[in-house]
């Protein structure tokens, strides 16, 4: 797994708290951004690693800024990405095992880094189901392939 990891200024904190957590943990990943003390736009950091694992360069992606909310929005522009901002370990479950999500957003602003990181935890270790979840996942690309054309 190559994870792609970016943030704004709202997520900055929660960032590098999770950097923390994938470097004991010996995960593979690359920081996109942003930088301590800058005041940038979410868009910008959160386009640079959706589109990294749009091109299957990584294999997912943990985008922070200060509700989720901003980054899950820009990343889901991206086409193949389904980004989905979790708040409680049931979400993230659920996310990865019937959404097969590879891009994970959280908010620096909502959630206290103990919390971040369990949801961390288990969206990087629950499976995708497959199963009656497939057809789904493959109407969804569907509907990209019919609206992401360029």
């Amino acid at each position: 797994m190559k994870v792609a990891l970016a943030s704004d200024h709202a997520g900055y904190e929660l960032k590098i708290g999770i950097t923390k957590y994938l470097v004991e943990r010996g995960i593979d990943f690359y920081d996109f951004g942003c930088g301590p003390g800058e005041n940038v736009d979410y868009v910008d950091y959160g386009e640079k690693a959706a589109q990294k694992v749009s091109s299957g360069e990584y294999t997912r992606a943990i985008l922070c800024c200060g509700t989720g909310l901003g980054m899950a929005i820009v990343a889901n522009k991206y086409s193949g990405i389904r980004a989905t901002p979790c708040y409680d370990g049931y979400t993230a479950e659920l996310s990865r095992q019937h959404n097969d999500s590879n891009c994970l957003t959280l908010g620096g602003r909502i959630l206290p880094l103990d919390e971040a990181l369990e949801i961390v935890k288990i969206w990087l270790e629950t499976d995708f189901e497959e199963g009656r979840h497939r057809q789904r996942i493959n109407k969804i690309l569907q509907v990209e392939e019919r609206n992401f054309k360029t």
